[in-house]
C-alpha cells in the first residue's frame, strides 16, 4: 500500500495507546466500587464504556484527518478522541472529574469536547449524525476541503438520525464520512435481531452515495477504504458510508454481566486480536525491527500512565463552581433560561 514506516509505526502506537488506556481503565473504574456496585461510588464516578478491540476503526479512519477536521463520536469515546489527537491527560482528567479537565470535570467520559482538534462526542445514540452533517455545511460554506466524520454503532443504524442524515448529506452532496462500528451487539441485541439487512454499508445505495464494507477488523482494510472516503469528500464528490465489523472485547458497559455472549466469544475474538496481527505484520515484513516497536509500545504505555498520574494528582471543582457554565431557570424571568458565568 505504500504507507509510510513512520505512518506504520504511529497507527500501532495509537492503538498500543487505546488499549493500554481501556485496560487502565478498566481497573481503576473499579476502585471504590467493590464488594458492592455502586455507580457513583470510587475514583472515577458514572457510567462507563470501553472500546478494547476496536482500535482499527479509529485508528484506520483518523490517520487520514488533519486537526482541523471534525469528528463527532459516541458514548463508547476514548479510541476516537485519542485517535484524534485529543489531549490525553486533560480527557483523563475530565473522566475523574477533576477541574483540569476539557470540561473541567463536568462532562465525564460521554462527554468529551476538544475543540483544538475539533473532536466531540454525546451519550445519546447516533446524535453525533447531525452534528457530523451541520459541520459538513459548514465547511462547504466555508468553500474549504475539510471533512466531518461521525463515529456510530450499527444500532445507531436503525435510529432515524441516520437515515435523515445521509439523506440530507447525499441531496447537498456534503464532505462527511459515516462510519459504523459493528461490534455485532446494540448493548445487548444481536445484529441479526434487530436488523433488516446484514451490511449496513448496503443501505449506502438507498441514498445514491458509496457503500463500503470492512471485515475481520483489519487495522490496514479500514485505512485503506477510509482514506479513499475522505478523498472523495474533500474533492467535493460528497459523503461515504463505511461499514467495519469490529469486536468488542469488554462488556457494553464495566459492571455488564454478559449473559447474552456464547460461551467462549471472548476468548475466540482475542485470539484474533488485531494488535497482535498488526504487530506480526510489521516484523515479518520487516517494515520495523523489534525493538523499535518495543520502544514504541513502552513509549504508549508511558503516556498513559503521565496521563492517570495527572488526573489522579488534579483538584476537584470547587464546591461554588456547580452552577458555573450551566443554564438555569430564574424566577424573575420563567419564559427563557439564562447562562450563568
Amino acid at each position: 500500500m505504500g504507507i509510510p514506516k513512520e505512518r506504520l509505526l504511529q497507527m500501532y502506537r495509537d492503538m498500543v495507546v487505546i488499549r493500554h488506556y481501556e485496560e487502565i481503565m478498566a481497573q481503576t473504574y473499579l476502585e471504590g466500587k467493590q464488594p458492592v456496585f455502586n455507580i457513583a461510588a470510587g475514583t472515577v464516578p458514572g457510567e462507563m464504556h470501553l472500546a478494547a478491540g476496536q482500535e482499527p476503526v479509529a485508528v484506520g479512519v483518523c490517520a487520514h484527518l488533519r486537526k482541523e477536521d471534525a469528528v463527532a463520536g459516541t458514548h463508547r469515546p476514548h479510541h476516537f478522541a485519542i485517535a484524534k489527537g485529543v489531549d490525553l491527560k486533560r480527557m483523563t482528567a475530565e473522566i475523574f472529574g477533576k477541574v483540569t479537565g476539557l470540561g473541567q470535570g463536568k462532562g465525564g467520559h460521554m462527554h468529551l469536547f476538544d475543540p483544538d482538534v475539533h473532536f466531540g462526542c454525546s451519550g445519546i445514540i447516533a446524535a453525533g449524525i447531525p452534528q457530523a452533517v451541520g459541520a459538513a455545511l459548514a465547511f462547504r460554506q466555508q468553500k474549504s476541503d475539510k471533512v466531518a466524520v461521525t463515529f456510530f454503532g450499527e444500532g445507531a443504524a436503525n435510529q432515524g438520525a441516520f437515515h435523515e442524515g445521509l439523506n440530507l448529506a447525499a441531496l447537498w452532496r456534503l464532505p462527511v464520512i459515516f462510519v459504523v462500528e459493528d461490534n455485532d451487539y446494540a448493548i445487548s441485541v444481536p445484529k441479526q435481531k434487530s436488523t433488516a439487512v446484514a451490511s449496513n454499508a448496503d443501505r449506502a445505495a438507498g441514498y445514491g452515495i458509496p457503500g463500503v464494507y470492512v471485515g475481520e477488523n483489519d487495522l490496514l482494510a479500514v485505512y485503506e477504504a477510509a482514506g479513499e472516503a475522505v478523498a472523495r469528500a474533500r474533492r467535493g464528490e460528497g459523503p461515504t458510508l463505511l461499514e467495519v465489523k469490529t469486536d468488542r472485547l469488554f462488556g457494553h458497559f464495566q459492571g455488564d454481566a454478559e449473559l447474552y455472549r456464547p460461551k467462549g466469544e471472548v476468548e475466540r475474538l482475542r485470539a484474533k486480536d488485531p494488535i497482535a496481527r498488526f504487530r506480526t505484520y510489521l516484523i515479518e515484513r520487516e517494515l520495523a525491527p523489534e525493538t523499535e516497536i518495543t520502544d514504541t509500545e513502552q513509549q504508549a504505555r508511558q503516556s498513559v500512565a503521565e496521563a492517570f498520574a495527572f488526573a489522579r494528582e488534579s483538584a476537584y471543582p470547587a464546591p461554588e463552581e456547580a452552577l458555573k457554565h450551566v443554564f438555569v431557570e430564574t424566577t424573575s424571568d420563567r419564559r427563557g433560561r439564562h447562562a450563568v458565568n
